[in-house]
């Protein structure tokens, strides 16, 4: 007989985290404000700042994590069989593949549950993994929902999962993620919000005094508004903005937006370009400078979605709520980041200027 588990209470809405993603959401509008109006007012220090704060404050918070990660560290896991459902491969393209696991979790001293999970699983190994198989998987007692499958158990578990003949459990009670509320992407989204006008409001002397008593630039282009997009090109940046109901990852989208920056035959090089949802921000580098920039069309923009599903599907932010795309040359060589944050904190991969994975940095 399977005992129903009750649906555990949110966990999210502490005042503690709604403060911390007010904080976030605070670093991330002032570095994206920084980097754009550094570009514009051409202020250097402006600029290195948008880049240098959200890497502090990432291991600002990496620190102040620490405690909480050794105390859950200390907790020693339950070990349990479970029944392979189902199992899907999302992807991958280094020796280790990510696979979806339907799994319903049957502990000795509880009721049997289900639960879908992604885990890296080697391409030697994965066929020792099929429907109907009986694995070994550890997790928190206080996170069912956190399993992990154990690939080298030991030789007693080994046993009974050889030995073991389990059978789906109609109707198990399925452990999830507690529900987050709307609550913390508000204030999150509010954070962001007033991060960027706080930049905006401290250099507006410098941004509309510009405009007001220097002629346009050649090379500068005027706004182009659409219901639909909105293109803003100037000779230091360069913005796109979709409309309602688009994304960056929707097919082609893009192309057009690149193409809209860098129309006419301008060769301009970039510093920095970033993605997200339904922004694309360009800050090119300045003439007659040897900045290490990059040419904004020998991206391999035609990667990022799939760079971004990856990042979305195997790094373990489950659900994601917001990714991020950045692109420079910062360290010598072009590198794209992926960022993606959800529940259970920020994931990133790296790709080089092929598109093609180098390093993978799980949520933890």
């Amino acid at each position: 007989m399977t005992i129903a588990m009750g649906a555990p209470p949110p966990t999210h809405n502490t005042p503690v985290a709604l403060a911390r993603g007010f904080l976030t959401g605070g670093v991330v509008g002032a570095s994206l404000a920084a980097l754009v109006v550094g570009g514009i007012v051409e202020s250097v220090p402006l600029f290195v700042s948008g880049l240098v704060l959200p890497a502090v404050y990432g291991l600002l918070f990496y620190l102040a994590g620490m405690p909480r990660r050794a105390r859950e560290a200390a907790v020693v896991p339950r070990t349990a069989l479970a029944l392979i459902e189902s199992l899907e491969a999302v992807g991958g393209e280094s020796s280790d593949v990510p696979v979806r696991f339907g799994l319903t979790v049957v502990p000795d001293d509880g009721a049997a549950y289900r639960v879908d999970i992604t885990q890296d699983i080697n391409l030697v190994d994965l066929h020792d993994y099929r429907p109907r198989g009986v694995l070994v998987v550890q997790y928190p007692q206080d996170r069912p929902w956190r399993v992990r499958i154990v690939k080298r158990p030991t030789p007693e578990w080994e046993d009974r999962a050889a030995s073991a003949r389990l059978d789906p459990v109609p109707g198990a009670a399925r452990a999830a993620e507690p529900p987050e509320g709307c609550a913390l992407g508000a204030v999150a989204l509010l954070g962001l919000l007033l991060g960027a006008a706080a930049v905006v409001l401290l250099f507006r002397a410098d941004l509309f005094g510009r405009e007001d008593t220097a002629k346009p630039p050649p090379a500068a282009r005027p706004s182009v508004s659409s219901t639909s997009s909105t293109t803003v090109v100037s000779s230091a940046s360069g913005t796109v903005t979709l409309g309602p109901g688009r994304s960056f990852l929707d097919q082609g989208e893009l192309e057009r937006a690149l193409g809209s920056l860098t129309e006419g035959g301008d060769t301009r090089r970039a510093l920095t370009l970033v993605v997200q949802e339904r922004l694309l921000s360009v800050v090119f580098a300045p003439s007659g400078t040897q900045a290490p920039g990059f040419a904004p069309r020998a991206l391999p923009y035609g990667r990022f979605p799939a760079l971004v599903e990856e990042a979305m599907a195997g790094l373990g932010v489950d659900p994601p709520r917001t990714w991020q795309v950045t692109a420079d040359r910062l360290t010598g060589s072009l590198t794209v980041r992926v960022v993606v944050t959800g529940p259970q904190g920020a994931a990133s991969l790296e790709a080089n200027g092929q598109g093609k994975v180098v390093r993978r940095a799980p949520a933890r």
